[in-house]
């Protein structure tokens, strides 16, 4: 089946079973073949698997290959999905191709055999594709880039993605005392000798009525997002069809200007997205890359200048919105993995978030 028009899902999608220690996970790279590149990451996150959360990792075709194509990826996907003796299926890392993956999914098969996905970034595409499946995922954790980290796994990171794996209910989410998002050369050994930079997280920034929402999750990379809906994918014609969800958005390492951000979310408030999301958690920025490498000055101004590109959107569409800045979700140091169409509960009131797992 392929993807042609976007999909109505009228039953709320539903958490599939979770895996145990001991059971097999499925790594695939449904993006870019990185972990062919950068194995230290790479094999890091593997043994973390293993050691650390109890899950034998299993690999397929494309998931060390750079430059597979489409079709190889899907057949991938299909046959993660099918082993009934793999109990989850996790991404090895991002990228920007997997738009191209979406069309050559047999979403029969993966509707049959539902399982707990996780991935972040370019993995948008695979989240909302499973979420129209009726299926919830989650955004948060991949292979390189969380159980890889350099020197440990950050604990708030392992304790989140422990929580995802393995249980179901309520678990709530705080703001990290330090965060980072500098990162280190991949290809060097040296840069696995030691804790990443960090600094004082300061805490979220509540914006909007106080009030309380409940909704299911929707969203994801906003850059990702932006693509899905020129492509004319995945993304419901009728904006009704999210009314009442929480919206979450974060921007990647490509650093994508203040006006970008204004530009991408005037685009879906002209399409009448905003306004139908009575709650934003908006993740904190990635201020940093290895291709600008941006003094802390600049970092601070990147991410106010983001924050205001936000405000501004939503006092022209969604002026009603409770948003909460800075939450640590996406391309950021600890991470929260965020149940995508899961159950989400914003407390404007409290000034708390809780998730269901």
């Amino acid at each position: 089946m392929t993807a042609s028009a976007p999909r109505s899902y009228p039953v709320a999608p539903a958490y599939p079973a979770k895996p145990s220690p001991g059971d097999r996970i499925a790594i695939v790279s449904p993006s870019s073949g990185l972990p062919g590149l950068y194995p230290l990451p790479y094999e890091l996150g593997l043994d973390r698997l293993r050691e650390e959360f109890g899950l034998e990792p299993v690999e397929y075709l494309a998931t060390r290959r750079m430059g597979s194509t489409p079709r190889e990826r899907a057949d991938d996907l299909h046959a993660a999905f099918a082993d009934p003796t793999v109990k989850a299926v996790m991404a090895s890392i991002g990228g920007d191709d997997q738009i191209t993956v979406l069309p050559l999914l047999d979403r029969e098969l993966i509707r049959a055999n539902p399982k707990p996905f996780f991935g972040f970034s370019d993995n948008t595409n695979l989240l909302l594709a499973l979420r129209n499946l009726g299926v919830v995922t989650y955004h948060g954790a991949s292979v390189m880039c969380e159980l890889g980290r350099p020197h440990t796994m950050n604990p708030r990171t392992a304790d989140s993605l422990r929580a995802a794996l393995f249980t179901h209910g309520p678990y709530e989410l705080t703001p990290a005392d330090h965060f980072g998002d500098v990162n280190g050369d991949w290809a060097d050994p040296a840069t696995f000798d030691s804790e990443p930079p960090m600094r004082p997280g300061g805490g979220w920034t509540w914006h909007g009525p106080e009030r309380v929402v409940e909704g299911r999750t929707w969203g994801g990379s906003l850059e990702v997002l932006s693509w899905m809906l020129m492509a004319d994918r995945e993304i419901e014609h009728d904006p009704a069809a999210y009314e009442g969800g929480v919206l979450f958005l974060e921007t990647s390492e490509e650093l994508p200007s203040a006006d970008h951000v204004f530009q991408i979310l005037r685009n879906m408030g002209e399409r009448g997205l905003l306004a139908r999301f009575p709650a934003l958690l908006m993740g904190r920025p990635k201020t940093w890359s290895l291709d600008r490498r941006n003094s802390r000055q600049e970092q601070e101004s990147y991410a106010t200048d983001q924050r205001e590109a936000v405000l501004r959107a939503l006092a022209a569409y969604a002026p009603d919105t409770v948003a909460v800045f800075d939450v640590d979700l996406g391309h950021t140091d600890p991470q929260l993995v965020i149940p995508y169409g899961g159950e989400v509960r914003v407390d404007g009131v409290e000034r708390r978030i809780t998730v269901t797992y």
